[in-house]
């Protein structure tokens, strides 16, 4: 395999370097395979290789050529522009698309050898010896009802009791959230979030062309007196949320705040959106929208990939009946059904097995020691904890005086080091002086280019 890589390679050079041009015949591929020492099949597996990806082309009885159009830009020409401007969607960007040399302390995920490798390999095992149907088939427009009945067990040990006919599995959390913005939203239309809140809600909202609006967040939840205010001046449709860890504060919901919230958006008929995938980190579970509601206005999305897998991913809505119908509808038409039946059955098996319970165990405890680490060495470089979390892997960090997160943001590229300055997350952008780490992606390295980007001069 690695030979075939290494031939790929060489083609791959030589197109970009215009040796091989457009329409130009390919070495035969004897020919190739004794310049290089190699067997003839593995020239043909490269040439294969290099005809999925469209860069070359084969002629029936005369051999292969040079596609007649130019090979796909280089990974330097698809980088993302780090001189764009610093809004929702810049660190979703430079999280995913930079090199892997490059420190990610701004991102919104685990490291790969934190989640449980060795489940989902043994679960991956399993599938694969699986029907033909489960390779190759399209998911059920609901998803898969016994990972539907499972999730329905889960919630009713939090005390929501939601059969499995209420839940419809998505492709994702944010799909989750896409779908129910297509079924209650029209352009024009207010809605509610934190402010401080998780970056990419502002980004699917604008894209759903509708008015947002801030909430004032604390560290017991969402400003109580100020919700009832908005929700009263702006008859919003939705309030979305995270009750659980809030992102990036790492703060929970409140019994006290939680009954207010309920309170005004009933007088108010206001839905709540109630994002929960931070739920699984918390050590003991803090008050639920969704439960204290019953599903009447509250509807409880979320998903595994903060904790089991991003790659394998699968969401879900749970929301009252009525609504299910005409949201099952949405997802055939924007997914032709529901997740990939193999990332619904990874979860499955995974949760099944009880290696998901012992791997959420074990890395709650390693991510209490974690966070206590990471915020002694970012206190001592001057910074402060907005909120001590209960759980999870973010910590919300005030500045030290005159240092603006942007600018810090933007410097820190030129040192290979992506972070998540505050008014990405602000919708009223007066979070300036803030900014979110991810403890599990701040290794001594981050910590050392951290303390050279604040000791330079302000501005």
């Amino acid at each position: 395999m690695s030979r075939t890589r290494d031939l790929v390679e060489d083609i791959r050079r030589r197109l970009a370097s215009r040796s091989l041009m457009p329409g130009e015949r390919l070495p035969s591929i004897r020919r190739y395979a004794s310049a290089m020492g190699v067997s003839p099949s593995t020239v043909v597996e490269a040439y294969e290789r290099l005809t999925a990806e469209g860069a070359i082309r084969s002629r029936p009885g005369s051999g292969f050529y040079v596609a007649g159009v130019p090979l796909a830009l280089t990974a330097s020409e698809t980088a993302p522009k780090i001189d764009r401007e610093i809004d929702p969607l810049w660190v979703s960007r430079q999280s995913l698309d930079t090199g892997a040399n490059v420190l990610r302390p701004g991102c919104g995920w685990l490291p790969a050898d934190w989640m449980p490798q060795d489940a989902i390999r043994r679960t991956l095992r399993k599938l694969a010896k699986g029907e033909d149907g489960s390779l190759a088939d399209y998911g059920e427009t609901q998803g898969s009802p016994a990972l539907r009945g499972a999730l329905a067990r889960r919630f009713a040990s939090e005390g929501l009791a939601c059969p499995p006919d209420q839940i419809l599995l998505t492709a994702s959390g944010t799909q989750a959230l896409d779908l129910i913005g297509r079924f209650l939203l029209q352009p024009g239309d207010t809605v509610l979030i934190d402010d401080p809140g998780y970056f990419n809600f502002q980004a699917l909202l604008r894209a759903h062309r509708v008015k947002i609006v801030g909430v004032p967040y604390t560290p017991a939840g969402p400003d109580p007196e100020r919700f009832a205010e908005l929700v009263r001046t702006h008859s919003p449709k939705l309030y979305i949320t995270n009750s659980a860890i809030q992102n990036p504060t790492g703060a929970s919901l409140s019994p006290a705040v939680a009954h207010r919230i309920l309170l005004a958006a009933a007088a108010y008929d206001v839905t709540i959106v109630e994002d929960d995938i931070f739920a699984d980190f918390e050590p003991e579970p803090s008050p639920r929208l969704a439960a204290l509601d019953g599903l009447d206005r509250v509807i409880r999305i979320g998903s595994f990939s903060k904790t089991l897998s991003a790659s394998m991913r699968c969401g879900y809505i749970a929301a009252k009946p009525e609504w299910i119908d005409g949201l099952i509808d949405l997802q055939v038409a924007t997914n032709f059904g529901g997740p990939s039946p193999h990332a619904a059955e990874l979860v499955l098996g995974v949760l099944g097995d009880g290696s998901y319970r012992r791997h959420l165990g074990a890395l709650r405890t390693r991510l209490a020691k974690r966070r206590k680490e990471a915020q002694a060495r970012l206190e001592g470089l001057g910074l402060r904890v907005w909120a001590e979390p209960r759980g999870g892997f973010t910590l919300w960090c005030r500045l030290p005086d005159g240092q603006d997160a942007a600018d810090l943001a933007k410097a820190a590229l030129s040192d290979k080091l992506v972070l998540a300055p505050g008014n990405v997350f602000s919708v009223s952008q007066t979070a300036s002086d803030l900014m979110r780490f991810n403890v599990t992606q701040l290794p001594p390295a981050a910590f050392d280019a951290l303390k050279r980007l604040l000791q330079m001069p302000a501005g």
